[in-house]
């Protein structure tokens, strides 16, 4: 397809809206982990299920979400992924009323769940929406929005709902009444409703312009050119690079959730006051934000999608062994920088994930979608092993899931079938 680049421009600043939002509600988990260990008394690995309620969606969701969008459409879709993430939204309310974890867990699944459809349907836009060899720099340009709200999220709702965190931490542990502690958690608790509330107001508001607006349907049309005598039938499991990006994708999600929520809780460890430690999640997505600045500046002219997805994953060994091997801050800006190492792995895993899928675009989206129960399982895995290694020595699960990444930028992406399609993409 020709791409007029004039006429691209709009769809794609509607997208880079989305990401905004994507950014925003996914890297608040940073900061909902520290403030639901305090409010609902937790251990950490406990608080490590707000990940995994978040991330798991993705798993059960992502395929029906490419049933969804099938019957719906891509811009309706993604209209319904946003008021389905304004009712997780509100459950916060009552969770934060009853300070029931369990609540919490569901209105974080759910809006997961508003997630995996809103993703499913919005990477293939910025993956389709221009030559599929600078896909990784249209992503890149996306994940720059989405880092930027990430970035911002700690800071805006953690100066609410974590304001005076050691204050209160020192008061709750002098506080011998139980009645007394009661009060200060359910006041701590309560600290997300105002939050929570506008949030859930501002995703309908957005879901009404995104259903109002000219943002393009995308229509998958295969053309058929038999490459050999031998052309395999339209399987999504016909395509070994699509299963094996999934995994990569399982990895990548893995590690930079790693990297950006557990780092506050590692700060403390560190000696750090969870006053300064809450922050440092923005520290993460900021070094993210250079990483996608490097990729937009660099991708494709200088550099192609496997070389920085190689790049990346070697630059994760390295910092990850200096996490390990050093102490203090410097040990804490080494996770940070985990966050360059992450940033150009989603851009270049996703296209290079759903290459040559024509027609069957929508259901490899929503496998690579799928992907991202990496999210879930290893930040948990992750908690686990930190009660038997420490904190410090359990970020070393982080070199198996980088020396894969390596494998799929180096190998992994180049395994296509014995036959295949060629595709036109066409948008209305």
């Amino acid at each position: 397809m020709q791409h007029n680049q004039r006429s691209v421009v709009p769809p794609l600043a509607i997208i880079g809206a989305l990401f905004f939002i994507f950014g925003f509600i996914t890297w608040l988990n940073g900061t909902l982990i520290p403030f639901l260990k305090l409010a609902c008394e937790l251990t950490y690995a406990q608080a490590l299920l707000v990940t995994f309620a978040f991330y798991i969606a993705y798993v059960f969701l992502a395929l029906p979400s490419a049933l969804i969008l099938q019957k719906t459409g891509f811009r309706n879709g993604m209209a319904l992924g946003l008021v389905v993430m304004a009712a997780g939204a509100l459950v916060f309310v009552p969770a934060a009323q009853a300070r029931s974890f369990n609540l919490f867990l569901l209105g974080l699944f759910v809006q997961g769940a508003g997630l995996a459809l809103l993703q499913t349907a919005s990477n293939p836009y910025a993956s389709i929406l221009g030559p599929l060899e600078s896909a990784a720099r249209r992503i890149s340009i996306m994940g720059i929005c989405s880092k930027i709200a990430g970035a911002l999220s700690p800071v805006v709702i953690g100066a609410v709902v974590l304001k005076g965190a050691t204050a209160l931490e020192n008061q709750l542990a002098a506080t011998t009444s139980a009645a007394a502690k009661e009060v200060l958690l359910q006041q701590l608790a309560n600290r997300v409703i105002v939050p929570y509330l506008s949030m859930a107001a501002a995703l309908v508001v957005l879901a009404v312009l995104i259903r109002l607006s000219r943002l393009p349907e995308i229509n998958l049309q295969p053309e058929e050119t038999p490459v050999s005598s031998e052309e395999p039938g339209q399987s999504i499991w016909q395509f070994p690079h699509l299963l094996l990006g999934v995994l990569a994708i399982f990895c990548c999600v893995g590690v930079e959730v790693i990297a950006g929520d557990t780092i506050t809780q590692y700060g403390r460890a560190q000696g750090i006051s969870l006053d300064v430690a809450r922050n440092f999640t923005s520290l993460t997505l900021i070094a993210m934000l250079v990483g996608y600045f490097i990729g937009v500046a660099l991708i494709p002219r200088w550099l192609n999608q496997q070389a920085a997805l190689s790049l990346c994953a070697l630059l994760g060994v390295a910092f990850t062994l200096g996490v390990v091997f050093t102490h203090g801050y410097t040990s804490v800006l080494l996770v940070a920088l985990l966050g360059l190492a992450n940033s150009l792995m989603w851009p270049a895993i996703f296209p290079l994930g759903i290459k040559g899928l024509g027609a069957l675009t929508e259901r490899g989206s929503a496998l690579l979608i799928m992907g991202i129960g990496g999210g879930a399982v290893l930040p948990y895995c992750y908690g686990k092993l930190s009660e038997v290694l420490g904190l410090q020595h359990a970020y070393l699960i982080l070199i198996p899931c980088y020396c894969y990444i390596l494998f799929f930028g180096l190998k992994g992406h180049s395994y296509q079938p014995r036959s295949s399609k060629r595709v036109a993409y066409a948008v209305s």
